[in-house]
């Protein structure tokens, strides 16, 4: 059995009024996490669940994929957000064995086969909705994906794949992956770019709305002005200092695609 957490996050008092008598009414989140192993053939793999277990009735379910670093705190802190928004929420880890890369090299190692083979992507990605569709909490017609970087471009792919998914959003994510196929995509898409990423080259975003508009495909694509690579992730511009790579968080992109991820899940999985 995996290992559980319980921790009071908050408390959220509630006001109502009668005949100009008000009653405090308190509501209290309680936060469940949890580390969960799953395996895809013979690959065990170490996700991370997150949840508000005073929720009654299913929940929404978004799954997150990491960046090429692999499934580190930046990714489960971002899960027990949305947990706390009232969502299911499971970090994935795509590479297995909860590995980590500890630099640039390492973590290309790592991602490459990835996008090399994006059946395998699949095939993980498969066996982590597996895994959280076991439990009980889980709304079976309300999922979505949310992926950082490399994990962008894996859930763009997962999308494009028909996987059964209500949305995706790519947040700073890599466009080049599997062709649109208006037979498979289903999902609604919404991609979050820096205005000055300098990994996604200006004829990639081009390639990905051509032949994102080539289908009739619903996606929205924002751009942040000022924004780089990596800029929801808050450690990216010491990491960019010390390998020389050109990622830097930025603050106001950060809090802006989020508020745009929250609408968009505001429409799909209502």
């Amino acid at each position: 059995m995996p290992k559980t957490l319980f921790f009071l996050i908050a408390l959220l008092p509630l006001f109502s009024c009668n005949n100009n008598t008000s009653t405090d009414k308190v509501k209290t989140q309680v936060m469940k996490e949890e580390t969960v192993t799953y395996a895809d053939d013979s690959i065990s793999m170490n996700g991370f669940v997150s949840y508000d277990s005073n929720l009654s009735g299913k929940l929404p379910v978004v799954l997150l994929i990491h960046e090429w670093w692999g499934l580190n705190d930046n990714l489960r802190n971002k899960a027990r957000k949305l947990a706390s928004m009232g969502y299911l929420a499971f970090a994935i880890d795509m590479y297995g064995n909860g590995k980590i890369a500890n630099n640039p090299d390492e973590a290309g190692k790592l991602a490459m086969p990835f996008y090399q083979n994006p059946t395998m992507a699949k095939s993980r990605f498969d066996a982590a909705m597996k895994k959280i569709m076991s439990y009980t909490q889980a709304d079976s017609t309300r999922i979505a994906a949310i992926g950082f970087c490399f994990g962008g471009g894996m859930v763009l792919n997962m999308a494009k794949m028909g996987e059964p998914l209500k949305g995706v959003v790519s947040f700073h994510g890599n466009l080049a992956g599997v062709p649109a196929d208006k037979s498979l995509l289903k999902a609604r898409v919404l991609v979050c770019h820096g205005a000055d990423d300098q990994f996604v080259k200006p004829e990639e975003v081009a390639l990905f709305k051509k032949q994102m508009d080539s289908i009739g495909a619903d996606y929205t694509f924002k751009v942040y002005p000022g924004a780089g690579h990596a800029f929801t992730n808050p450690d990216a511009t010491r990491v960019g200092q010390q390998f020389k790579l050109p990622i830097a968080y930025n603050a106001a992109a950060d809090s802006s695609s989020w508020k745009d991820m929250q609408d968009f899940f505001g429409k799909i999985l209502k």
